[in-house]
């Protein structure tokens, strides 16, 4: 009989457990819970807007332009779509630097101060141009180069083989990460170097020394932040996966046929071009993040079906996804619920070990058994921790774990941490948590019972005596 499965409580009972205890070593074995976890980095994304806001209307969307900020009642919940972790800020060159090496950094600022206030990161992009006048590159750069339009790829608006193209936009690319690689509320940048959106067409086209100007220009100015680059060809994909571990992403999760119906991004390119282009095992060291083509409603206007998009995606290793903050269809609430308990990261402690009563002062060696039933490793360093609490004295102990090497399946951590020797002897409760380094308070919900209201674990009980 599995016990584990049919009791409750994250500790198993007296009676099971004094064989345990005359061993001197407490065996916990959680239990596994089906919710929804709302963590950091991982599932759905608002876009050009946050939690709380107001969604986009029928079928449409806005990107490109600095973020309309709504009024907002302190309530952060998102009617018809979600809860999420990440808010995606996509933004033309043009309204980053309207003049030339004058940069407008408070736009950035407040979407990173936003989302912080609304228990989100940024996701970032700085498209260098959209299409028509309107989304352009900056005025004086186009003063600069002139009207000329009839290049290679139809989706320029600029020829980036003009050297100044590779000055300038770099340039700012450069300022960028002097400012924010490393910020704790940036969760990612897109490596985003030609085409309209950003969204790198005709990329196979450069020259191999316009190329690596500017793919470097993102790697060695960030070093901290994660990159993550669209899946554009062979040459630009392995380039920077050959400089450093960079994510990737796509623009058009769902397509099954909507620009041709002899072909589409989920049967004739997506596949293809993961294995292709080299990024297959990208996911292991940076984070894949994807974006609906169109919207989820035009997905079920279209009749696609919406489990087999989510299975590629899982495949594919997902870990994010920009539904454009446009309504989920209520119909598929369940395929997305059931996509998000394996989007990302989903960690499950399957087994504690830990002494019953040692001394202050000593090490406490503990063993532990770890699922990730996700379908990727959490990206960022969040520590896992231990804590010592009495109604006299908490103490908070940090380990080395590091969770980022925590691949989908089995993961074994066992090591020891040592208690303070100015803990006074006593009875105390034992807990576990993954902390956000910045404030030292939990973070990652688990997917085990027993959660308390700080974001605590239980494991047990442990009794330290004097030295």
């Amino acid at each position: 009989m599995n016990i584990s499965r049919i009791l409750p409580a994250m500790m198993l009972s007296a009676a099971f457990c004094a064989p345990v205890f005359a061993q001197r070593t407490v065996i916990v074995r959680p239990r596994e819970i089906d919710d929804v976890l709302t963590n950091p980095g991982i599932g759905f994304m608002t876009f050009q807007r946050f939690n709380g806001d107001k969604l986009n209307e029928a079928k449409g969307w806005t990107e490109g332009k600095p973020i309309d900020y709504q009024d907002f009642d302190g309530d952060l919940t998102n009617e018809g779509y979600p809860d999420t972790t990440i808010a995606y800020f996509r933004i033309y060159w043009k309204f980053i630097e309207p003049q030339q090496g004058k940069y407008r950094w408070d736009l950035i600022d407040k979407a990173l101060e936003t989302a912080r206030r609304r228990g989100q990161s940024l996701m970032l992009r700085i498209a260098p141009y959209g299409t028509g006048n309107q989304n352009d590159v900056p005025d004086w750069y186009r003063t600069l180069v002139g009207e000329k339009k009839d290049w290679k790829e139809r989706k320029w608006q600029v020829d980036p083989e003009d050297p100044r193209y590779v000055e300038h936009f770099t340039a700012m690319i450069k300022s960028l990460g002097r400012r924010y690689d490393g910020h704790a509320d940036l969760e990612s940048v897109d490596v985003s170097i030609v085409g309209a959106w950003g969204e790198g067409a005709g990329s196979s086209l450069l020259t191999a020394k316009t190329r690596r100007a500017l793919v470097d220009a993102y790697i060695d100015s960030f070093r901290k932040t994660h990159l993550v680059m669209l899946l554009t060809d062979e040459k630009t994909n392995g380039y920077a996966l050959s400089r450093a571990n960079v994510g990737w992403r796509v623009d058009c999760l769902g397509d099954m046929g909507g620009f041709s119906p002899t072909w589409s991004h989920m049967n004739d390119y997506y596949p293809q071009a993961i294995i292709n282009f080299g990024t297959a095992d990208a996911w292991k060291k940076a984070p894949v993040t994807l974006e609906v083509c169109w919207v989820m409603q035009h997905w079920k206007d279209m009749g696609w079906d919406v489990d087999h998009i989510i299975a590629e995606s899982l495949k594919w290793h997902i870990s994010s996804f920009n539904a454009k903050s446009s309504p989920v269809p209520e119909e598929w609430k369940p395929s997305v619920d059931s996509w998000l308990r394996a989007m990302g990261y989903r960690l499950v402690l399957r087994k504690f070990t830990y002494p019953a009563a040692l001394k202050a002062g000593e090490k406490l060696s503990f063993t532990s058994w770890w699922e990730n039933a996700g379908v990727a490793p959490c990206y960022r360093k969040f520590p896992l921790a231990l804590r010592l609490k009495s109604n006299d004295k908490t103490r908070i102990l940090h380990t080395d774990a590091d969770i980022t090497t925590w691949l989908p399946g089995d993961n074994l951590y066992d090591n020891a941490v040592t208690v303070p020797s100015d803990m006074p002897p006593g009875e105390y409760d034992l807990e576990i948590a993954i902390l956000d380094p910045r404030p030292g308070k939990p973070t990652i919900k688990l997917a085990i019972s027993g959660r308390q209201s700080d974001g605590w674990y239980p494991l047990g009980k442990i009794r330290l005596s004097e030295e």
